[in-house]
């Protein structure tokens, strides 16, 4: 697996990649949750897909598995800022407004959202490995632009399994239950100052040292981290 990183100005660069990531959000959210959010027959694609978003994305022999997409919490476009910031201002539709105590806006806080890994990773190791190698794309991008700090609204259980892969996050609000899939979601966030993406940790390694991804006791869980815009 192999993880490439960009914004909607590098996208060409990647061929189909980003019509593939949208294509499998498609397929996640909407084919198998059920969202009720924006798509035609092969993708999903919302308001938080423009320029200020940037991408992290994962290959298998040249495929698309897995994604994430991230911004700065100082992003705008139009009517909508970041996905939180946009529902605690009343902006999304099952998302309580109350999810967060409050909406920071800083350009050392980025978000993570559209969090999704192919069902064709099928083995725990590499569902981790793909996540892993996510997180470092995003991680690398927010680093680039000063961001010290990410946060993303996921299920309970990624609190463990993201601190298993060197990314420590604890809970900033209180979980609810999300109306579409009936599963619960807390918003967290985590420092990622000073962390390097897991590549570059693991080339300090030493031959004699074993070199690998910590696996997590947990399953990774495909869950949907949006809701659709009430504007």
């Amino acid at each position: 697996m192999e993880n490439i990183t960009f914004n909607l100005t590098e996208l060409h660069k990647y061929g189909s990649a980003f019509f593939e990531f949208l294509a499998l959000r498609k397929q996640f959210f909407v084919d198998q949750l059920g969202w009720d959010i924006p798509h035609d027959d092969d993708v999903e694609m919302d308001q938080y897909d423009n320029p200020k978003a940037y991408y992290s994305l994962v290959l298998k022999d040249g495929k698309v598995v897995g994604g994430m997409r991230t911004m700065a919490t100082t992003a705008q476009w139009g009517s909508h800022t970041y996905m939180l910031r946009d529902a605690v201002d009343g902006k999304l539709i099952g998302i309580p407004e109350d999810i967060l105590p409050e909406a920071e806006v800083t350009p050392t806080i980025w978000e993570a959202t559209r969090i999704v890994i192919s069902e064709d990773i099928k083995t725990h190791a590499e569902r981790s490995e793909c996540l892993a190698m996510l997180l470092d794309g995003v991680v690398a991008q927010a680093h680039e632009h000063g961001g010290t700090e990410i946060m993303a609204l996921c299920p309970p259980v990624f609190a463990r399994t993201m601190r298993q892969l060197g990314y420590p996050v604890y809970p900033i609000g209180e979980p609810y239950i999300n109306a579409h899939d009936n599963r619960k979601y807390v918003a967290m966030k985590g420092k990622i100052a000073g962390i390097r993406p897991r590549a570059s940790r693991e080339a300090d390694v030493t031959p004699t040292q074993p070199i690998g991804l910590k696996q997590s006791t947990h399953a990774l869980p495909q869950s949907a981290v949006h809701a659709p815009s009430k504007i």
